[in-house]
């Protein structure tokens, strides 16, 4: 949605809604009062008179705010009171970054409670809601605390509690992008303070900070997160809705009162990516998939356009197959992704999101080099191109194998894996016994490339010959004949996948994924190759595209040949016109 496409009409509002007056002529007391030798009305008083100062206090912080900011914030609020949604997708993409760059690019905005809620008259949704993106942009721009990050949980808590109040649904719409910005986040600060506790520990040098995590065990917990999405998952039967969908069926016949409704709906559907996305940070790549058991990813959904789920939902897909041993889906998935990133980069490029968006995209083209290597796998041509371009080097040295591509296996997984973390707090008296996530998946990965090195010399060789005496390739790779025999069978079992067609992302057949198949008689290997016919029809268009790209560039450098172009085209047309008419006559 362009700026243009959203007008805010902010001085309309002001003058229909009236303007703030602030009095600043109230003294203020700086002196501490003692209250030993006050009766009750004097204490009464006392109290009052510190309120009336909070409140004042307020006001003048109020009052120093820029008229785009506070102008900003009450329509904000106006546009959620009444669940305007298309001014609020404008609020919150436009006017909030817009702002964000010319007031606050490195500062915090407003206080919650001290500025802008007295501005709203404590609207307890909206001062949530602004809280979480305050927060969100702290986050962003500059670095949170201890206290921050305990302040922000404590808000989600205050809004998750309001939205799952039993008394009744939540009366409210927010755009699908902010839903789903929300639910992000929230997995965001998680793995974040997850995180930053074990590099506090792992430090041992704050003993301050070590003792308030050790009195809030509970604060940003495994169990609260996932609690928090599979409520969502649930208050609106989310994955029953799928399974109607699946089957042709209305979906709001099982959805429930708060299923119905836009918002618990909304939250649901992305919960269950966000479980996708726990579940792999915390190492359980097979649920990770089997949460997406209702989401068929085949078929695009109402929420397609909102991309950041999209990059979520098939990066966490693609690394989840790829730890998984499953190269060949990994590698379509992240192919999908990034050729749909590629076609849309035009828009991303204009995105609040863009470095976000790249960074992610470096990040799966770096996953997808190392599944290509494992597995290799003929790519859309688009996708090829960029692939050589940012890993070409890396790219060749994996696929020659032996042990100097072992680091460059290491140097793109630790590049491009999630932040993992661990399913609790860490061990706060030993922190030597703290296992570092990354490092433990890193060399689980590993074990598993290490089988395969030898794998790259083995098809050099296998593709020269039909059958071969497993004595004479012993003999050109130097090896035992009985280790050659081992190495066989493992060139064998890796080249043998689950490949998904149908169904849950879990379900697949074990096919042959490689271009060549051997099998063994005795001592006698028989090889066979399959050949790939090249996609002509891929070719013809790629380059007439790019032909008619030359053209157009050499008549934009000569004017008058577009000029004489342009008085062809007209020509032509009135010619066509005069027949037409000769024939109806």
């Amino acid at each position: 949605m362009d700026n243009e496409q959203v007008a805010y009409d902010y001085d309309d509002f002001i003058q229909k809604t009236g303007d703030y007056d602030f009095e600043d002529d109230e003294p203020l007391a700086t002196d501490l009062i003692d209250h030993e030798g006050y009766d009750e009305e004097q204490l009464l008083q006392q109290q009052q008179l510190f309120q009336r100062q909070l409140q004042l206090q307020q006001q003048q912080a109020a009052a120093q705010l820029p008229d785009a900011v506070r102008n900003f914030i009450l329509y904000f609020h106006h546009c959620l009171k009444e669940n305007n949604v298309y001014d609020l997708h404008g609020c919150y993409e436009n006017s909030f970054n817009r702002l964000t760059e010319k007031f606050y690019k490195n500062t915090p905005w407003p206080d919650p409670h001290g500025v802008v809620a007295p501005l709203v008259n404590n609207d307890q949704p909206f001062v949530t809601l602004y809280t979480e993106l305050y927060y969100r942009h702290l986050y962003a721009k500059l670095q949170p605390n201890l206290e921050d990050r305990f302040a922000s949980y404590d808000n989600y808590c205050i809004w998750f509690n309001y939205i799952f109040d039993s008394s009744s649904p939540a009366e409210m719409e927010l755009p699908t992008n902010w839903a789903w910005d929300i639910i992000d986040e929230f997995i965001y600060q998680f793995n974040s303070f997850a995180l930053y506790r074990s590099r506090i520990v792992r430090k041992s040098h704050n003993e301050e900070e070590i003792q308030q995590l050790r009195e809030h065990p509970q604060t940003w917990s495994t169990y609260t997160v996932l609690n928090v999405l599979y409520s969502f998952i649930q208050k609106s039967r989310m994955n029953e809705q799928l399974e109607a969908i699946k089957e042709g069926r209305d979906p709001d016949e099982v959805a429930g009162e708060d299923g119905s409704r836009s918002l618990y709906k909304t939250f649901g559907y992305f919960s269950i990516i966000g479980l996708l996305r726990v579940h792999t940070l915390l190492g359980d790549f097979t649920l990770a998939l089997k949460t997406m058991e209702g989401i068929d990813l085949s078929k695009k959904s109402k929420y397609a356009r909102v991309a950041g789920a999209q990059f979520t939902t098939y990066y966490y897909v693609g690394f989840c197959y790829m730890m998984m041993r499953r190269y060949s889906d990994a590698i379509k998935a992240f192919s999908h992704i990034l050729l749909y990133i590629s076609r849309t980069k035009g828009f991303h490029n204009r995105s609040a999101q863009y470095d976000s968006v790249t960074k992610r995209s470096e990040q799966m083209y770096a996953l997808l080099a190392i599944c290509v290597a494992l597995c290799p796998t003929r790519l859309d041509d688009s996708i090829h191109t960029t692939l050589r371009e940012k890993n070409g080097e890396q790219l060749a040295r994996m696929q020659r194998g032996g042990e100097e591509s072992l680091p460059v296996f290491e140097e793109l997984f630790s590049f491009s894996c999630p932040k993992f973390m661990s399913h609790g707090p860490p061990d706060y008296d030993n922190p030597a016994n703290n296992v570092d996530p990354l490092q433990h998946h890193l060399k689980v990965f590993m074990m598993d490339v290490k089988k395969t090195m030898l794998v790259p010399t083995l098809r050099s060789y296998l593709k020269l010959y039909s059958t071969m005496n497993i004595e004479k390739l012993a003999t050109f790779l130097e090896m035992d004949p009985e280790e050659l025999r081992s190495a066989l069978v493992v060139f064998k079992q890796k080249s043998r996948q689950v490949r998904w067609t149908e169904g849950s992302l879990l379900d697949g057949e074990v096919v042959n994924v490689s271009d060549l198949d051997i099998s063994l008689e005795g001592d006698l290997i028989n090889i066979s190759e399959a050949k790939i016919g090249r996609k002509f029809g891929d070719w013809f268009l790629r380059n007439t595209a790019k032909y008619y790209a030359v053209q157009d560039s050499i008549l934009n450098k000569n004017p008058d040949k577009q000029e004489e172009k342009e008085h062809k085209d007209k020509r032509r047309e009135r010619r066509e016109k005069n027949a037409e008419k000769k024939g109806n006559k």
